[in-house]
């Protein structure tokens, strides 16, 4: 991909095409990681839009998730939201909690979008909160670090990767994973077709089941944006253990070991590996990654 071909694909996104569907050779292809990444980022600054146009919507949406939250009935020292988008489900959310969670953490594959969500946070004035680039299947984040973490049609693009996406959620969820997405199972025939076409998840409900998880709740969610790509909500909850605290959730997204911020950077003496922060927004991609072994030292020549 050359300067020359994203800014053909740019022009012909502010044409109204769709991005996705400009890249496929098949409409039954799988969509790539590289075709929602573009596609997403050349959409960034809708979702502020969106929030400033239709606030009643947003203010519906995200009451009807934190009192989903809510009524599980747990303490939630700490909360991210799986591609954050620009934080207008997040920021709207965290707010209509009983209690303020500790930490506030949410992440996003496109740089663009997270770029507005660090300011929507702030006009928010949510302190607490950091956000960051990553993709889902490879989360900078320990394993059971975060009390609830949830998505809001993140997954939906990653239609065949429904096991792969479960599994990784799963792995940094402490106590519930609540998945707001595509109700295929649940949408007419031809809500069904529209999200086929468009390579949307199909199997979620069923892929948890396979995978023998406690799925404590599977049904429609109340408030939706698209009558023909309908919401639906599952919530799982982590199987009951005691897990050791974890006071800096961060790891490097290739090795899994612990990441400190150090001379404005992300990096970790373990890998050697280092993350850029770039415009106050934390590049955690595993693309991201640069071999540092000298990182920090000082240097005397």
């Amino acid at each position: 991909m050359n300067k020359k071909s994203l800014a053909v694909i740019k022009k012909k996104y502010e044409m109204g095409e769709n991005i996705i569907q400009h890249f496929k050779q098949h409409p039954s292809d799988q969509n790539s990681l590289a075709m929602i990444l573009i596609s997403y980022d050349l959409q960034s600054g809708s979702y502020v839009k969106q929030a400033k146009n239709k606030p009643r919507y947003i203010q519906q949406y995200t009451t009807a998730i934190a009192k989903t939250i809510t009524q599980l009935g747990v303490r939630c020292k700490s909360i991210l939201e799986v591609g954050v988008g620009e934080a207008t489900t997040l920021a709207n959310v965290v707010q209509k909690l009983p209690q303020l969670p500790d930490k506030i953490y949410g992440f996003d594959i496109s740089w663009s979008r997270v770029r507005y969500a660090v300011e929507y946070l702030k006009k928010k004035q949510l302190k607490n909160a950091l956000v960051f680039t990553s993709d889902l299947f490879n989360a900078p984040l320990a394993d059971n670090s975060i009390d609830i973490v949830y998505t809001s049609h993140s997954i939906e693009p990653n239609g065949g990767r429904e096991k792969a996406a479960l599994e990784s959620l799963l792995r940094i969820t402490k106590k519930y994973l609540l998945l707001l997405e595509p109700a295929f199972e649940l949408a007419n025939k031809e809500a069904q077709q529209r999200m086929k076409e468009h390579g949307y998840v199909k199997n979620l409900y069923q892929t948890a089941q396979d995978l023998g998880l406690n799925i404590v709740e599977h049904r429609l969610f109340e408030i939706s944006g698209n009558p023909l790509n309908p919401t639906g909500l599952i919530i799982i909850k982590k199987d009951v253990q005691k897990y050791k605290r974890v006071s800096n959730p961060l790891v490097c997204p290739i090795t899994k070991t612990p990441l400190r911020l150090r001379n404005g950077a992300y990096f970790s003496s373990k890998s050697l590996l280092v993350y850029p922060i770039i415009d106050q927004v934390p590049c955690l991609l595993t693309d991201n990654a640069i071999i540092a072994s000298h990182y920090g030292k000082k240097i005397k020549v």
